[in-house]
């Protein structure tokens, strides 16, 4: 730990720390560290879990911007809790280009037993990432979820209301998932494509 205990008092747990210089704050008359380094100091104390929740719950509050706590984790070298706010921040805002996507995502949509798709076509009025034309399957996948404005927000919206309207059914999946959680996005898929050959099986 960065810290020593300084002196006990009943019901507190007091550290000190080299780090405060420069995040100092106040609320209401109160002396306070800024939140970028709060997380830190507690980052090693929870778990991965724990850690995307308290930073989903101080961006739903707008008390930090994510990304840019991702950039000034950078000031803190290899201190505790970087890593695992790193970890946290990473999984949330990973990207890949279209090629990248395109090669980690047709091997699992594969497994799930799914023929090759196309592949950025337009259907229904809008450009889809890969769809399967003949089971009505549309899958996007979206990148950078922290601080998706609204216009971005009522856009998507629409793209999958014009696909529910057209009959389709629309998946969306993270590029993080397509990354760190194949398997989910294995079986999410396997499940929706048994459903619709089951819906087709039933029309008359």
């Amino acid at each position: 730990m960065p810290y020593r205990q300084a002196r006990q008092v009943e019901g507190l747990i007091i550290h000190r720390s080299d780090l405060i210089s420069g995040h100092l704050r106040e609320f209401a008359g109160i002396p306070c560290v800024s939140l970028v380094l709060s997380m830190m100091q507690i980052a090693p104390r929870l778990s991965l879990g724990e850690i995307e929740r308290a930073i989903n719950e101080a961006d739903r509050l707008d008390l930090i911007d994510p990304e840019e706590l991702r950039a000034e984790l950078d000031s803190f070298g290899g201190k505790p809790g970087v890593r695992p706010l790193r970890q946290a921040l990473d999984r949330r805002t990973y990207s890949m280009s279209r090629s990248e996507l395109e090669r980690r995502f047709r091997p699992i949509a594969s497994k799930a037993g799914l023929p090759k798709p196309e592949t950025c076509v337009m259907h229904n009025g809008f450009e889809v990432d890969f769809l399967w034309r003949d089971l009505g399957l549309v899958v996007e996948t979206d990148s950078l979820k922290y601080h998706r404005t609204p216009a971005q927000q009522n856009r998507d919206r629409r793209r999958d209301q014009a696909h529910q309207v057209a009959g389709d059914v629309p998946v969306r999946f993270t590029h993080s998932q397509v990354r760190y959680e194949p398997e989910h996005v294995e079986r999410t898929l396997h499940t929706v494509a048994r459903m619709l050959r089951s819906r087709q099986r039933l029309k008359p």
